[in-house]
This record gives structure tokens, sequence and C-alpha cells, in this order.
């Protein structure tokens, strides 16, 4: 692959700064235009993107840690959009690659660390939450669990032995912590959270498992087998919590919680960081939120109201569409009659004579409590936990 050739001297492989910036304001616009908390602490990794975009002469001069801190911070903007950027690579592995990082591998994995702590609450909505401490799980810890476990293989490659041992023990804090949340969840009788929290948990885990592989760790090394298949695999160092969790998010979610490809089309979806799509299945308030907004034409909703449909005809399982339809429609006088002249014919007749249009009949409380209802008599084949 070609490299960037930067005024600063630094060669870059992978996608130019100026086109980064470029694709976060394509997915995440709403970052530009005020609407986000960017100086706040933990926010501020929003703030150095603005900076950047006021100030694109800054990107000429960058420096490998900076364009790593740019690739992170593109990234955490945008994992919880519809389409992320595209800097997974080089921030796993790539970057920690560069022939300068012996220079700057210890600044590189100080803010690895450092974004640990981020605060992400502004640009995804796939979250779960424990409703008592308030304590929160997302897709982006994953994103965070794939960076670390390949900074810490690029530190143990450089010998940088000290630090390696600092980054394992905060990926284990990272694990522990959603080991905590799900034990929670279930002692908290709070079904419908543990279900969100599966398909989260199955994500993190699954990310950390690929880039272990993306670098060939060693099967044999102690940190690899704490670390490995934890969603698939029972270890004695957690609960088989994390394996049954694992199998909830097989039966019940991941079906549901894919690449949302439908939901590229309307590109009026990213206008605000309030559009951004939850966890499946449960979008029923994220439908409310799309029909209440003044923000949205009626066309626009019309044409949410077809990516919704799409979706659902691409994976005919995915009944989240199916529930944040029903309620965009609730919050608009008149329901489908409102929209029915910015539809097309052929498609509205399809779409009122389908099963998308029987299964949305179904009331929020019958929804989720048939959830509630087969959580609770599903025992898990591989640990024998019942919720």
């Amino acid at each position: 692959m070609k490299k960037k050739q930067l005024l600063s001297g630094n060669a870059f492989t992978g996608i130019a700064p100026n086109i980064l910036l470029k694709h976060v304001e394509n997915t995440a616009p709403f970052l530009f235009k005020g609407e986000l908390d960017t100086t706040s602490k933990g926010c501020e990794f929003l703030g150095t993107l603005v900076a950047y975009k006021k100030n694109p002469k800054l990107l000429k001069n960058i420096t490998l840690p900076d364009y790593f801190h740019m690739c992170l911070s593109a990234h955490w903007a945008t994992a919880g959009t519809f389409v992320p950027t595209d800097v997974d690579n080089q921030i796993r592995e790539g970057l920690w690659k560069h022939g300068s990082i012996q220079r700057f591998i210890e600044k590189m994995a100080r803010t690895t660390i450092e974004s640990w702590k981020w605060n992400y609450s502004q640009v995804t909505n796939r979250i779960s939450y424990n409703s008592q401490n308030k304590q929160v799980m997302s897709t982006h810890e994953g994103t965070w669990l794939s960076v670390a476990i390949g900074a810490y293989c690029a530190l143990v490659k450089n010998g940088k032995k000290e630090l390696s041992s600092e980054m394992a023990d905060v990926i284990l804090e990272e694990i522990a912590v959603e080991e905590k949340i799900l034990l929670q969840l279930r002692e908290d009788r709070d079904h419908l959270n543990f279900i969100r929290s599966a398909p989260l948990m199955a994500h993190n885990f699954g990310d950390l498992d690929r880039v272990m592989d993306q670098w060939q760790m060693d099967g044999s090394d102690p940190f690899f087998k704490k670390v490995y298949k934890l969603g698939h695999r029972l270890n004695p160092d957690y609960s088989p919590i994390l394996v049954y969790t694992g199998k909830i998010n097989k039966k019940f979610c991941s079906k549901e919680n894919h690449r949302h490809m439908a939901l590229r089309q309307p590109k009026c979806l990213r206008r605000s960081h309030k559009f951004l799509v939850p966890v499946g299945p449960f979008m029923d308030d994220w439908g409310s939120i799309l029909g209440a907004s003044t923000a949205l034409s009626l066309e626009e909703k019309s044409e949410i109201v077809l990516a919704f449909y799409e979706g659902f005809k691409r994976q005919e399982e995915a009944f989240g569409y199916i529930r944040a339809y029903r309620s965009l429609l609730s919050e608009l006088d008149g329901g489908m009659s409102a929209l029915e002249q910015t539809l097309p014919h052929d498609i509205l007749f399809e779409l009122k004579n389908s099963q998308f249009e029987e299964l949305a009949q179904v009331s929020r409380e019958e929804f989720e409590q048939y959830y509630v209802r087969e959580l609770s008599e599903f025992t898990c084949p591989e640990t024998g936990i019942k919720f």
C-alpha cells in the first residue's frame, strides 16, 4: 500500500489524515455543528477532530503519535454511526508496526490506556446499563479492547515489559467490569438490559479474540489463556456468566445487531447523534424519537420506513426494525396515512400486506414480555445456568 508523505517527514500507510476527517464528517456531520460537548473531561477527543476541521493545516505536520490519536478519535466518534471509519487495522496493528515505533511506542501506549476513560456517551446509542448504579456497557469497550491487545502485543515485541504488564492489567480490569455488570443485571432480575448486554459482550470479546489471532499470539502464554474466547469457553478465572451470555446472544440477538446496511441509505439518519441506532431488538424508544423529530421531514421519515422494511427483508429475524417502525408511526398524526403520499405505491401495498406489518401490531408490552419469558425459561446447555 502506498504511503502518504507529510510535511513532518512521516509517512503512514492507510488513509490520509485529511481524507479520514472527511469520512468522519460524512458519517457524523453533527460533530462539526456544535451539537456535542467537545470540551468536558473525557470528551476532548471529539474536540481534537473539530480543531483539525477548523485548521486543516495542522494535518500537514502530524506525527505518528498524533496520527494514532487522530485515528482513535475518528473511530471512537464514528463506531456507533451507520458508517464507521475504516481505521481498525491501523489502530490494532498497522501503526504499531511502523518503522518509527520504537521512538513513539510508549506515548501511543499511554494514549491507549487514557482512551479507556474517554466519554463516548454522545456518539453511540448501542448501550446497556445497570439502572441501579448507571454503569454502562457499549461496543466501544470492544473497540478499546481491540486496540489495547494490539498495543500489548507491540509492547511485548519491542521489549517494553513493564508497560506491557500495565496494559495487560487494564485489559483485565475492563473484562472484570463487564463480568460484574452481567452478574449484577442477573441479580437485579433485569431481563431486558441483560439481553441488551449479550450482543455487546459478544462484540467486545469477539474483537479481542480477532486481534489476538491477528497478532498470532502464543497460545501457551498465560495471559493469552486468561483472556481468549471468554464468551465461548469456560475459564477458571471468570464466572460462567460470560459463556452463558454468549449463548444468550446467539439465541436472542445475533440476527439483530449486524452492520445495518439498509440504514446507510437514508442519509438523514446521520443528521443528529440522537438518531444513532440502539441495540436490537428493543428499538421502540428510538422509533419514537425519529417519529417525533421536527428535524426530519415526512419524506425523510418515509425513507427511514423503507429502510426498516428493507432491513427486515434482508434479515427476517431483525425484529428491532419492526419495533422502531411501529413507534415511528405512532408519533405521526394519522400514522401510516401521513406517509402514504411519499411512498411508492407498489412498496406501500407490499408493506401493508407483509409479515412486517403483521408483526408491527404486537404491543411493546407484549413484545418485551415475550423476551422476559423466553429468557426466564432458557437453560444454557453448556453452563446449566438459568436467568
